[in-house]
């Protein structure tokens, strides 16, 4: 491996770990600093943050592999997103921000729920919290396995650590590393590091497809689309072999937005509820670009390998091959460290929030009523570790699929919390045994639907997506036993 790779990677770990240190001095001082970075973010920050935390590795692996492998009507998914995510900045995230100062200054998403529905405030913790925590686990596994991914496809042999596999030791690299500047910076910290990292994820994803394309053995974009039209016509059409259940399955994904922890509580914590618009406007901005960076580093990918009779073992390591393949070391490394960006950023945002509810919503609210705020921050980052631990359990068997992993947890969270978030942001009949009921059968349905094997295939046709039976089952859930059951107290005025 060249001296320039190292040099890279070395200087993406050191800006991490110094910006987790500059945060610990900055924001860790109370439970809401640690958890919340004190209410504080920029639009700039906030934005990125939510736009990195929520891509992952699933931008530069699973996507780029799914397009490789199945063309343009694997682009439904990313469109399905987008809409998603700007239905979320604009109906979720102004009236997140200011509910949760108005119940009681809430700094998770579970105190937020049982403030808003204080008669069932301890069940509805409790739950959402073990919801969280399960999916979370699964969710950071995914980032895992990418960065396990990345160690073994790009530095194959290098490592010889005990025995471990390139794979393994990939796993304790990227965990270690995350863990550092998140244990020690908290909230700040991973959304500092998120900024840093979104703009080197969209920087990756516009200058390798420019260099797959225009660059030697590349072709530009007509040949690209010669080749393509040569092996299988329908990699550039958007509808050809595709079903409407496929379709949907694909679109569906942009319902995930509105019950994902990691990206709502950026909502939660933008300095003020005037900068939602240009939070909003930036984040858009830079998820369209990274999506068709994305898009087109898959589909042209794939031409650029026909062409020079690449064989792809591994469809989601494309991204990793080409950076080696088509650049200089020391860019090769930049882009190595881009990879890392978007795994890091959603696994340091998806262990803090899962610590936040561990801590709030378990140790404070059961064992330590009397808790200090700096004892919380003690035990917040222990919980860190802890899950992290947990995560590298699930993470270690090397045949698993970020793709997969990423849409069951997706799945689960936009059932469980989706339909909730939004009729208790918006529908004041909304009552705690609706918010009970939705929750547990939006996580319940996800859960069956992946144990039948109904999202692999579904009545002898093609499998459908579980969040559209969670989502569904979830939001009627919530307004059935909201309307038959009174809950005194709960309907409070909502200010909107």
């Amino acid at each position: 491996m060249a001296i320039g790779v190292w040099i890279s990677l070395f200087a993406y770990f050191a800006l991490m770990i110094a910006i987790g240190i500059y945060a610990m001095r900055k924001a860790t001082s109370s439970s809401e600093d640690y958890m919340l970075g004190g209410r504080g973010l920029s639009p700039q920050v906030a934005a990125l943050s939510a736009g990195a935390s929520d891509m992952s590795g699933w931008l530069l692996l699973g996507l780029p592999g799914a397009m490789f492998v199945s063309g343009l009507g694997s682009a439904w998914i990313g469109i399905g997103l987008l809409v998603g995510a700007f239905f979320n900045w604009t109906l979720v995230a102004p009236r997140l921000r200011e509910q949760t100062v108005h119940y009681g200054n809430a700094i998770t998403i579970p105190a937020f729920l049982a403030n808003r529905f204080p008669t069932r405030a301890l069940s509805l913790r409790t739950v959402s919290a073990i919801v969280i925590v399960i999916f979370f686990a699964v969710y950071t596994a995914s980032g895992l396995v990418a960065g396990g991914k990345l160690f073994e496809s790009a530095f194959a042999g290098i490592f010889n650590i005990g025995g471990m596999s390139d794979y393994a030791v990939g796993i304790l690299i990227t965990l270690g590393v995350v863990l550092v500047y998140t244990v020690v910076g908290g909230f700040l910290a991973v959304s500092m590091t998120d900024f840093v990292q979104g703009c080197i994820m969209m920087l990756a994803l516009v200058i390798m497809p420019a260099v797959v394309l225009f660059g030697e053995g590349g072709g530009g974009f007509s040949q690209a689309s010669q080749t393509l039209n040569e092996v299988d016509p329908t990699l550039l059409s958007w509808t050809s072999g595709l079903t409407f259940i496929g379709w949907l399955s694909a679109v569906t994904w942009g319902l995930g937005y509105f019950g994902q922890p990691h990206i709502i509580v950026r909502f939660m914590a933008i300095r003020t509820l005037k900068d939602v618009p240009t939070a909003r406007n930036i984040g858009m901005s830079w998820m369209l670009i990274s999506l068709i960076g994305a898009v087109s580093l898959g589909l042209f990918g794939r031409a650029y390998a026909i062409r020079n009779g690449m064989d792809i073992e591994d469809p989601e390591t494309i991204f990793i091959i080409l950076a080696n393949l088509l650049f200089h070391p020391l860019v090769t490394g930049f882009l190595y460290a881009a990879l890392l960006a978007a795994i890091m950023s959603t696994i340091s945002s998806q262990l803090l929030v899962s610590s936040s509810s561990l801590t709030e919503d378990f140790y404070r609210l059961f064992l330590r009523k009397e808790a200090t705020d700096k004892e919380c921050v003690k035990v917040g980052r222990i919980c860190v570790v802890l899950v992290g631990l947990a995560a590298a359990v699930i993470a270690s068997n090397p045949d698993s699929q970020v793709l997969g992993l990423v849409s069951n947890a997706w799945a689960g969270f936009g059932a469980a919390f989706g339909p909730l978030i939004i009729l208790s942001l918006m529908w004041s009949r909304t009552n705690g045994a609706g918010a009970i009921a939705g929750m547990v059968v939006g996580a319940a349905t996800v859960m069956i639907w992946i144990a039948l094997g109904w999202n692999g295939e579904f009545m002898g046709g093609p499998g459908v997506y579980e969040i559209i039976p969670g989502f569904i089952a979830a939001f009627i859930a919530i307004l059935v036993v909201s309307s038959i059951t009174a809950d005194a107290g709960e309907y409070q005025h909502i200010d909107r």
